[in-house]
């Protein structure tokens, strides 16, 4: 009997090992890590000194925005006129590949990334904190446009420039007002936070991931998965953003392709 019946297993293995390369072959499944860390590497060198300016000098409550008029000449919002550019082309390259500013190219969300790397906290799947959080960053985009609008962005410190840049750090401090201290405190705690629950400024509070989720719903190409999926879930804990392809905060890093036992996470255009 087992010599009758081995023909017909063999031929359901041999069926099943050719469908899983057809599957293969649909997805382009590219490895992105070197390349990732390499760019994000180039942008903290470029961009990382005006993200430092825009947390502890800028004297407007939402940096990043008003650099025309700052005083702080040192800047490079300032002396490169970064402000227009910059959103513009993070919302023209959000509309083409999701968040892959924040995935790829932000230097906060390296130093973030970096940070969450000792992370030991991780949201329960489906959990009311996983589903409610997220909410956050849309909270900080709306106080950012309140600011904005109509608070008409006030200038809330005197970036003083004395000597070397950290004392100057130091001054801007002693003559801030209470509500920009409160900010930038605020910050900082988030990134602390970060160490413990991964990323918890990305996820949770940037007014720019407000900016950009919504827009990424949209976009051409993305880090995505197919029906083969089996909600194993090696794609989340593989994930510094703590979630899915397709979902809340994916960022389109690419770090879960390879994680993949099923192979249904490909880069491309889901049909």
């Amino acid at each position: 009997m087992p010599e009758n019946t081995s023909p017909i297993l063999e031929n359901t293995q041999t069926t099943s090992k050719k469908m899983q390369p057809i599957e293969a072959r649909t997805l382009w499944r590219p490895k992105t890590l070197m390349l990732n860390r390499v760019l994000q590497v180039a942008m903290l060198v470029g961009l990382g000194q005006w993200s430092f300016y825009g947390i502890f000098r800028c004297p407007f409550l939402v940096p990043y925005i008003n650099c025309q008029n700052c005083p702080v000449i040192t800047c490079h919002g300032r002396i490169f006129s970064l402000f227009w550019g910059f959103w513009l082309g993070w919302i023209a390259l959000t509309l083409l590949f999701g968040r892959a500013f924040c995935g790829w190219l932000c230097p906060g969300g390296f130093v973030n990334r970096l940070l969450g790397s000792f992370s030991v906290i991780r949201l329960e799947r489906g959990g009311m904190a996983e589903k409610f959080m997220p909410w956050g960053k849309y909270l900080g985009l709306a106080l950012a446009l309140w600011i904005l609008f109509q608070m008409n962005q006030p200038r809330v410190n005197i970036p003083i420039r004395v000597g070397e840049f950290f004392p100057a750090i130091i001054q801007t401090w002693n003559f801030a007002q209470p509500v920009w201290i409160f900010r930038t405190m605020f910050v900082l705690g988030m990134l602390v936070l970060g160490v413990a629950l991964p990323v918890a400024w990305c996820r949770f509070a940037c007014p720019t991931g407000g900016v950009l989720e919504p827009v990424s719903r949209f976009s051409l190409f993305r880090v995505f998965k197919t029906k083969a999926c089996n909600d194993c879930n090696l794609c989340k804990k593989s994930c510094y953003m703590d979630t899915r392809p397709q979902e809340s905060n994916c960022t389109n890093c690419g770090d879960c392709i390879h994680s993949c036992p099923q192979k249904c996470i490909g880069i491309g255009r889901k049909a």
